[in-house]
């Protein structure tokens, strides 16, 4: 049995197809980059995963099981956690807050959970931030608070969208230690991505553009055939006298409408 399988799934958001029939089998203990253009269904695998949003037809097992009975095994960071302004919290009750679906929130703690959180907030280097409001925190800082509460939840798949986008490098650097040593602990992780050279880093990858175009090794799936399916025709652009050299191309994002936007990997 897989970490997550998809047979034919389709998802649905607000009565329209936001993801078409695709299949995908993810092994436990890998890492899966999804990758692909603005608007492709990066992010709405992930809520699939997490059993909020409808499939159908087809069907999709996370764990074996349906995702509604796999949630409380699942750890999920979105690339914007709110954060309520008026309520005061220091980065140590909110990276309590993982121990939660154990717990419960009026649940006693053990030892055994107090040591989770310490472990947690020492993995992401925020230890030393324990007693600081979450509120002063740098943007960088606070995305490693939520992936610190992520490791403090019991989990075996970790879903993190857009991790690494706009952090500094030490934040950068410390969340995708986390997402290549996830694995040696048994856990299947899962993060959306724009930049092919995090995607060619992981075990397997997602190619998306409203479906799954290729899933497999990064070798398999990051083909320069594949890639232009996936961004649309004439959206490579060689950079050197016609030779296609993958590390030096820019891949416009035709899904982006108005917004012209362009993700540039070097």
């Amino acid at each position: 049995m897989g970490a997550i399988t998809a047979t034919n799934m389709t998802i649905y958001r607000d009565g329209q197809t936001v993801v078409d029939s695709s299949s995908f089998d993810i092994p436990d203990g890998t890492t899966v980059a999804i990758i692909g253009p603005n608007g492709s269904g990066k992010s709405t695998v992930l809520h699939a995963i997490t059993g909020i949003l409808d499939i159908t037809p087809g069907s999709l097992q996370v764990l074996g099981q349906s995702p509604e009975k796999a949630l409380d095994k699942v750890a999920y960071v979105l690339q914007h956690m709110p954060v309520a302004p008026g309520i005061p919290l220091t980065v140590r009750e909110v990276v309590r807050m993982g121990r939660f679906s154990t717990r419960g929130i009026l649940g006693r703690f053990t030892q055994a959970d107090r040591d989770r959180v310490s472990w947690a907030m020492e993995q992401l280097d925020i230890a030393d931030l324990a007693n600081r409001s979450i509120h002063k925190l740098s943007g960088g800082q606070r995305q490693r608070v939520f992936v610190a509460q992520a490791l403090a939840q019991d989990h075996t798949i970790l879903l993190l969208d857009e991790p690494l986008t706009g952090l500094d490098v030490l934040s950068a650097q410390v969340i995708d230690d986390i997402i290549h040593d996830e694995p040696d602990q048994g856990c299947t992780v899962l993060f959306t991505t724009h930049d092919l050279e995090e995607a060619r880093a992981a075990d397997m990858v997602l190619l998306m553009s409203g479906r799954v175009v290729a899933s497999g090794t990064p070798e398999e799936v990051l083909t320069p055939e594949n890639l232009a399916e996936a961004y649309g025709l004439g959206a490579l652009h060689p950079e050197h006298g016609g030779h296609n050299h993958h590390n030096d191309v820019v891949y416009d994002d035709p899904v982006a409408g108005h917004h012209h936007e362009t993700d540039t990997v070097t």
